[in-house]
């Protein structure tokens, strides 16, 4: 009897466990996509322009993300003993279990979703709005820390406060040296915010006769 009863209580967390693990994953996967698209703005991958795979990773980062914190909401709600309602984990303010710290994971879900909804269709919007539009991105992994240390279980896991401190580090570190370090100008350059030469500055094209006089002077 005491088995079965084991068995049965082990049962009902197990929700319990798959909104935990996969808010966590969630978190770790925002941090993961943030930092890999400031890397490749910063050209810290390489001077070269970013191969279409380094793109499509950063991509795969932000659609899984969006994944987990749908398991993570979908666990919230089959949970019986957290008792959440579609409404509560939807709007803002309205969980009757730290509101406050719910609100952020809340706001920092819509963030995502505006980010990814609007990379889908970058083709068809301006690129000063998708821009303004991505930049959000910051907002959305500071919001999503906030509410893993206001409301995460397992915000006391040494374990986990490493990773939070290591990982806004790296963000704080590549945020600044896209602004004021090396990685502004491959920033300036990939968003064609530089400025064309003048046409007086561009070398004329050497003639053939000029072209075989080199040639037989070296």
């Amino acid at each position: 009897m005491t088995a079965v009863v084991g068995v049965l209580f082990a049962a009902t967390k197990v929700w319990w466990y798959v909104s935990r693990s996969s808010g966590i994953v969630a978190w770790g996967l925002s941090a993961l996509a943030v930092l890999w698209g400031l890397a490749l703005s910063t050209r810290a991958l390489g001077r070269k322009p970013p191969a279409p795979w380094l793109l499509d990773v950063h991509r795969f980062l932000g659609a899984l993300t969006v994944v987990f914190v749908l398991v993570h909401l979908v666990g919230l709600w089959f949970d019986p003993w957290a008792g959440f309602t579609v409404r509560e984990l939807l709007v803002p303010m309205a969980s009757s279990w730290k509101p406050v710290a719910v609100a952020w994971g809340i706001v920092a879900f819509y963030l995502l979703l505006a980010v990814e909804i609007t990379s889908l269709v970058k083709n068809k919007l301006p690129q000063r709005f998708w821009r303004g539009v991505h930049l959000t991105s910051y907002a959305m992994y500071a919001m999503a820390t906030v509410h893993l240390l206001l409301s995460g279980t397992d915000r006391h896991n040494p374990v986990l406060r490493i990773a939070i401190v290591a990982t806004v580090g790296a963000v704080v570190f590549f945020t600044m040296y896209r602004l004021i370090g090396p990685g502004r100008a491959a920033s300036v350059k990939q968003s064609g915010g530089g400025r064309r030469p003048p046409a007086s500055s561009t070398a004329p094209t050497p003639t053939a006769e000029e072209q075989g006089s080199a040639s037989a002077a070296s």
